[in-house]
């Protein structure tokens, strides 16, 4: 009957330690403004429970010996995870539900065996000594430790020299009581309770340590893996509890300790550490999730900010659209007030994490193909595990993924095992990337609906798929997609782009063109028709941006002996890229695969009357007579008239340019954010913010860093 007691009280006393763990943490990564520890209410309240957890426990030590129990404060990990997930906001999936039964399952099998086999015996001074030193050693050891380690580890470390500090608590926590009942208070010997002090403040601190260096959800797992460890060893080892113990009854044991461990251990890796702060200006630093020691936020129009992370198969220092909406987005919501994580494939550095402009970017290992020149590759058994473990970190409200390919897809599956709501965007067309394979047709068809097939089966674990223009929505749906899907433009910075036109005096008309060299964007179709206007040499074309097909453009365009009216620019900065806008007179897009064209959309906020092929988006973009023309794709002659035309008639460049601006105007990035805000709020289940006129947000260019300002290969 006693032992049922000590049982009680050992969980109630567990149930205490869990919840001041949570209430310290909070309290321990409170910023230094809000005052010392001791003032702070959450942190006193969290030491009155660890009073009370305290005495609960050395009542159950008076009354069962430690090996029954120290492993009963194991149950304080259910306690502890409960209560974050409701913190969080989430639902225990799967793999946290079966940790816990294992945690209860094991810990209650091992407390049966436990009180089948030991009793109580006297805690001896030479048994004192030895517990002392030994866990003295283990202290500095962990202290030690958590110096090399950052992240997880140093939260780890500074747990485990806790959890061995407690240990050695409850041994002379013991050895107190015996003295107490048989001597009285003033029998106590002074090295006992300068001991159980020593060891009780060593234990303090450490905890206090971990606390601020990751969530209590893994200072209590670690805890409940050590302390009783710690106990019983000493138990067993220095006090004689289970004489004669049967080979077979500690193999059971130690079976349904290595059950409860592993619960632990599962749970202590699926736990979020703490996330890096989006208002801390960290550029190209390394960067940990669980670096940040405060939980800032800018204002947002929403309820309260997001953590969102963003998937993507390509990211700056890529050059397509994908990649630059990608970061455009990540860098506004930032601005915004969010947290942000985008998981994209490595480059050449391999891969690893970094902060940059507030943004979290986790780089999963990748390969180059021969596919494409910069396109990498993620194989899904190498990146599934990765992606996996970084959103068990995150833990982010919402999951939005930027195509269908490994990186996306495993994000997708593994946020729909673990309920975290998905938004899916597509900027993807089969097509494209099929035209780099030069399969036959037959064959490159048949891709082509296999590629799509994919996507959709990918996009319908999203509660809400986007894509750029109606025409790519229209797709989408051409191609299998049941859902609904919304349009929502990419966006841009529109003010960025609204700057007067350079003057010039050189009487030429320049035709500009951004974007990758590669085969869909049929640049070949400009230089062809540059060289059916030999009467009009000021007519020039300027070319901006790199590819696959630079060479033979290069090569052409001497074939057709305009390679005096030709710039070939290559990659360029932000800034060169306004500066050709802000000199050139007409933008040319002959692109025929277009799901929006961004460029198309920067020229017209500069002002610039458009030529683009009547192909895909672009007559959403694009009107004929108001703020540009169409011509049929691949159409060299009609193509050439309209250069004709525009190149004449100065007064009609500037009329369309102007009538351009009006057009872009409901492109601008603010909306666009708006939008998406609301879609992460509708896909988590909460109330969209209210009709506000979200504010510009200030976005950070890093205008003279080329891996990010890069933008030849805008589309």
């Amino acid at each position: 009957m006693l032992t049922v007691l000590a049982v009680v009280l050992a969980v109630l006393g567990a149930s205490c330690y869990a919840v001041a763990a949570r209430l310290q943490h909070e309290a321990v990564r409170q910023p230094p403004s809000r005052g010392a520890l001791v003032r702070r209410p959450r942190w006193l309240a969290g030491l009155l429970l660890l009073g009370l957890g305290g005495a609960l426990h050395v009542s159950a030590l008076r009354l069962a010996p430690v090996t029954v129990v120290q492993p009963l404060g194991v149950t304080g990990v259910v306690v502890s995870v409960v209560r974050g997930l409701r913190v969080r906001r989430r639902r225990p999936d799967r793999g946290t539900l079966l940790a816990l039964v294992a945690v209860v399952a094991g810990t209650a099998a091992f407390a049966v065996l436990a009180a089948w086999v030991t009793f109580p015996t006297p805690v001896t001074v030479p048994a004192q000594l030895w517990a002392g030193l030994l866990v003295l050693s283990a202290v500095g050891a962990s202290a030690v430790s958590a110096r090399l380690f950052t992240g997880r580890g140093r939260c780890v470390a500074w747990a485990f020299g806790a959890g061995c500090a407690y240990g050695c608590v409850s041994v002379l926590a013991r050895a107190a009581g015996e003295e107490v009942t048989a001597y009285g208070v003033s029998g106590v010997p002074y090295g006992t309770l300068a001991g159980l002090a020593l060891a009780g403040a060593a234990g303090f601190w450490l905890a206090q340590r971990a606390h601020a260096a990751g969530p209590p959800e893994v200072t209590v797992a670690c805890l409940t893996v050590v302390d009783p460890l710690v106990a019983v060893s000493i138990g067993i080892g220095l006090l004689g509890e289970a004489p004669g113990l049967p080979a077979g009854t500690a193999v059971a044991g130690l079976a349904c300790w290595l059950v409860s461990l592993a619960g632990v251990l599962h749970i202590s890796r699926s736990t979020p550490l703490p996330h890096v702060s989006p208002s801390r200006p960290t550029d190209g630093r390394p960067f940990s999730p669980s670096s940040s020691r405060q939980e800032h936020f800018m204002p947002s129009t929403t309820p309260r900010p997001q953590r969102i992370v963003i998937g993507a198969d390509t990211f700056p220092p890529d050059v397509n659209g994908a990649a630059n909406f990608a970061y455009r987005l990540a860098e506004g919501l930032v601005g915004q007030g969010h947290q942000v994580h985008v998981i994209c494939p490595a480059t050449e550095t391999g891969p690893g994490t970094l902060a940059v402009n507030g943004i979290a970017v986790h780089r999963l290992a990748s390969h180059r193909t021969p596919v494409h020149p910069t396109f990498r590759l993620c194989l899904p058994w190498e990146v599934a595990r990765p992606a996996a473990r970084l959103l068990d970190e995150i833990a982010p409200d919402v999951v939005h993924i930027q195509s269908h390919f490994a990186v996306c897809r495993t994000l997708a599956a593994a946020a729909h095992r673990r309920r975290v709501p998905v938004v899916a965007t597509n900027h993807f067309m089969p097509e494209n990337l099929i035209g780099y394979t030069h399969l036959p047709a037959p064959l490159g068809t048949a891709a082509c609906r296999l590629a799509w097939r994919d996507l959709v089966r990918v996009f319908r674990r999203a509660r809400f798929v986007t894509a750029p223009t109606p025409r790519a929505v229209q797709l989408l749906h051409d191609n299998g997609l049941a859902q609904p899907a919304l349009p929502v433009s990419c966006g841009l910075d529109l003010a960025r782009f609204s700057q007067p036109a350079t003057d010039r005096a050189d009487g030429e008309t320049r035709v500009l063109f951004v974007g990758r060299l590669d085969e869909e964007k049929n640049v070949h179709v400009l230089l062809r028709a540059l060289a059916l206007l030999p009467e009009r040499p000021e007519v020039r074309a300027e070319i901006v941006g790199d590819g696959s097909c630079r060479r033979d453009l290069d090569q052409l365009a001497h074939e057709l002996g305009v390679q005096d009216r030709v710039t070939f620019h290559g990659l360029v900065s932000d800034q060169e890229v306004l500066d050709a806008y802000a000199r050139c007179d007409v933008f040319c897009m002959p692109g025929t695969a277009e799901l929006q064209s961004l460029v198309t959309m920067e020229a017209m906020a500069a002002g610039l009357p458009v030529v683009a092929a009547d192909a895909m988006a672009l007559p959403h973009l694009v009107h004929p007579g108001r703020n540009g023309y169409l011509f049929p794709p691949g159409d060299i002659r009609a193509l050439a008239g309209f250069l004709t035309t525009l190149a004449e008639h100065p007064e009609l460049r500037r009329g369309l340019g102007e009538a351009g601006r009006e057009v872009v105007a409901g492109h601008d990035i603010g909306r666009t954010l708006g939008a998406f805000e609301d879609l992460y709020l509708r896909a988590a289940g909460r109330r969209p913010a209210a009709t506000v006129s979200l504010p510009h947000p200030r976005l950070v260019h890093e205008s003279e860093r080329h891996e990010y300002a890069a933008r030849s290969g805008r589309r």
